[in-house]
């Protein structure tokens, strides 16, 4: 069960406000700051669904595609009761920096459907998101729009997502969607990659702090289907993971805690609360524990101006999406912890998802090693790459992956003379 924390209601203040700073750093051209600043297209559907009731209950979906300028749009789709479309907006703009930034030909896209999935059965879910496919038909496709898993969402859902298309189309479109099961054109590696990405993030940033990852304590928000990966990876690396936190709470052991244990704990229980390997903490005190790494994994905005001052990690590596407010990202810069940001940090997701789009486009598959393989060189490439765009503009990790990614989006408007 991926960690949930209370939701944002600023993100797209905060990614705009990121945009703003990368664009001031670059000296942006003022039409090409506008275009960026507004979606490409921005889409609202209802989605009538047959509940088990006999009922049927109407959902709201979203659709936002930021920028294609540099190829289709690329993003997840997440269920959850509080999607808004600001949200939705906030996140495909961040996912096209996201693409730009690990250098991969991608826009940013992000979907979103308003409805508890913890509270809907199988069926119900299937029918919500057949109808919600069949609502974007006729702006989705493998040389358009390509979907994702995301929050709450898996590779059975993405299954569905394909097969509605192709039944559409009247042909298999395995290209349409990322994230689904191997059986149907999926890829060996994806389920782990966003998780597998930070892990080698973490170690790129680790070394700039001269802080071996033997040993290196590590504190994660978030124990989903990221956390519980990167976990696992970090781990067998010999890092320990010291706490760890979800919606129920958290647990801390200065020792260590076991991730297989809490793998199969919370498969039962869908909770980290009542996991007896430690002792239990909240999600504030896993903020400010001392640590080496702190790992915020779960939703957007849980480092605030307000606790910011309490971090103690020496690195901060961003696992889920705008973890960290502009006002947070100020005061752990002024306090010299080395954040390392989300659209460079959780790029691996997005990256296996290419790897999968390429596999499927030519019919020709990898190898889980050679996934892993291609993975690492492309994140270990884009962190040193921003890291010496921040050496060169004297600036900090997001500030320098935002340039960076915003002046790639920027040339490829410029060659297309887009805003010409």
């Amino acid at each position: 069960m991926a960690a949930d924390v209370t939701r944002p209601t600023n993100v797209l203040e905060s990614a705009l406000r990121q945009l703003d700073d990368a664009a001031a750093l670059i000296d942006l051209d003022p039409d090409v700051h506008a275009k960026l600043s507004k979606p490409r297209r921005a889409l609202t559907v209802s989605i009538p669904t047959h509940m088990d009731d006999g009922s049927v209950q109407v959902f709201t979906g979203f659709r936002v595609q930021h920028n294609m300028d540099r190829g289709p749009c690329k993003g997840g789709i997440r269920y959850h009761p509080c999607v808004t479309l600001e949200e939705v907006t906030a996140l495909a703009m961040w996912m096209t920096w996201k693409c730009a930034v690990v250098n991969i030909p991608y826009g940013g896209g992000k979907g979103g459907v308003i409805c508890d999935p913890h509270a809907m059965s199988d069926r119900e879910l299937e029918d919500l998101t057949r109808r919600f496919v069949s609502e974007l038909i006729e702006i989705i496709g493998p040389d358009r729009d390509i979907p994702a898993p995301d929050v709450n969402t898996d590779q059975r859902i993405m299954g569905w997502v394909m097969d509605t298309y192709s039944m559409q189309m009247g042909y298999s479109v395995p290209a349409i969607v990322t994230g689904k099961p191997i059986a149907i054109g999926g890829s060996l590696g994806r389920a782990k990659a966003t998780g597998r990405g930070i892990v080698f993030v973490t170690r790129e940033a680790l070394k700039t702090r001269a802080i071996p990852i033997e040993g290196a304590r590590v504190a994660l928000q978030g124990f989903g289907k990221v956390g519980s990966a990167f976990a696992e990876i970090i781990c067998d690396l010999g890092a320990k993971l010291v706490a760890v936190s979800d919606v129920s709470g958290g647990v801390f052991n200065d020792g260590g805690l076991s991730v297989s244990d809490l793998r199969a704990y919370t498969l039962e229980h869908e909770v980290i609360e009542g996991f007896g390997g430690g002792e239990p903490i909240t999600n504030a005190e896993l903020l400010a524990l001392e640590c080496d790494v702190l790992v915020p994994a779960a939703l957007e905005n849980v480092l605030t101006a307000e606790n910011a001052g309490d971090v103690r990690a020496r690195v901060v590596v961003e696992g889920a999406n705008g973890p960290t407010t502009p006002e947070a990202h100020h005061v752990l810069v002024d306090r010299d912890v080395f954040v390392v940001p989300d659209i460079l940090a959780n790029a691996g997701g997005v990256t296996v998802s290419y790897f999968e789009w390429c596999q499927g486009i030519q019919k020709l598959f990898w190898s889980e090693r050679e996934v892993d393989r291609r993975l690492e060189g492309v994140m270990v490439n884009a962190f040193h790459e921003v890291h010496e765009c921040a050496r060169r503009l004297n600036t900090d990790m997001r500030n320098a992956a935002m340039a960076l990614a915003v002046e790639r989006v920027a040339g490829a408007i410029a060659a297309r003379g887009a805003c010409a």
